[in-house]
């Protein structure tokens, strides 16, 4: 006989970026973030920004607090609210499930209240001008007024999947119009400092635009000269 699962599997936080690592990815945009990891962390295009960025900060960066909710079940996600710290993010995994919502405007207010940064998830969200009233940005897989069930089981502090990327408690995420990059906590000096050497560099870039200059990559100059290009009239 296979025995019934706990309904909930908690691994306690127990790794936080700094604040100095955090403020190292305010005011960042995710495609700065992406382009420094190579074109990794992002997820994909399912998940974006509630309101179109009526209610987003330029940036909002800070350290992951997951839960795998499963399909329809919201369950990890009030045991998850006993952990929120001020300016976490909670990464909320629903299967990719979207027959219903994960949490509407209440719930959302209790998280803000926790004092979350702002809250990412592949599920829908319901209430969706509630939730948007509470202040806190929210990257969802969009609105349904269904809503789920709260039976587990679940985690809470676990290694979670969604949207392409895997997510761990303490990883950075950055998010903004564009959508939400992950970046791993292993990874998060590394990526800032690489950061920097990117802003640098679209700020000289951006200058040579703002002057009128057409600006074409040098290969790309060179393969319209070469033999590798056909003319034709």
């Amino acid at each position: 006989m296979i025995e019934e699962p706990p309904l909930l599997t908690i691994k306690r936080p127990s790794r936080r970026p700094t604040p100095e690592q955090i403020a190292a990815f305010q005011g960042v945009p995710t495609s700065v973030v992406s382009d420094a990891m190579e074109g990794r962390g992002a997820l994909d295009a399912s998940v974006r920004h509630l309101d179109g960025g009526q209610s987003l900060p330029e940036t909002v960066a800070g350290p992951a607090l997951t839960a795998h909710c499963g399909a329809a079940d919201m369950l990890a996600l009030w045991g998850a609210l006993k952990f929120m710290q001020p300016g976490d993010v909670p990464v909320l995994a629903f299967d990719g499930h979207r027959r219903s919502a994960l949490f509407g405007d209440r719930v959302m207010g209790m998280m803000r209240n926790a004092g979350v940064a702002g809250v990412v998830t592949d599920a829908p969200v319901r209430d969706g001008a509630g939730v948007i009233a509470c202040g806190r940005p929210v990257w969802c897989s969009g609105v349904t007024p269904a809503s789920p069930f709260s039976n587990g089981p679940g985690n809470i502090g676990l290694p979670v999947q969604l949207a392409g990327q895997r997510v761990e408690t303490g990883d950075m995420v950055v998010g903004d119009l564009d959508g939400v990059v992950i970046v791993p906590f292993e990874q998060i000096d590394a990526v800032a400092a690489r950061v920097s050497e990117i802003l640098a560099l679209e700020e000289a870039l951006d200058a040579k635009v703002r002057d009128d200059n057409l600006v074409v990559p040098e290969h790309i100059d060179a393969l319209l000269d070469s033999d590798r290009v056909r003319y034709v009239d």
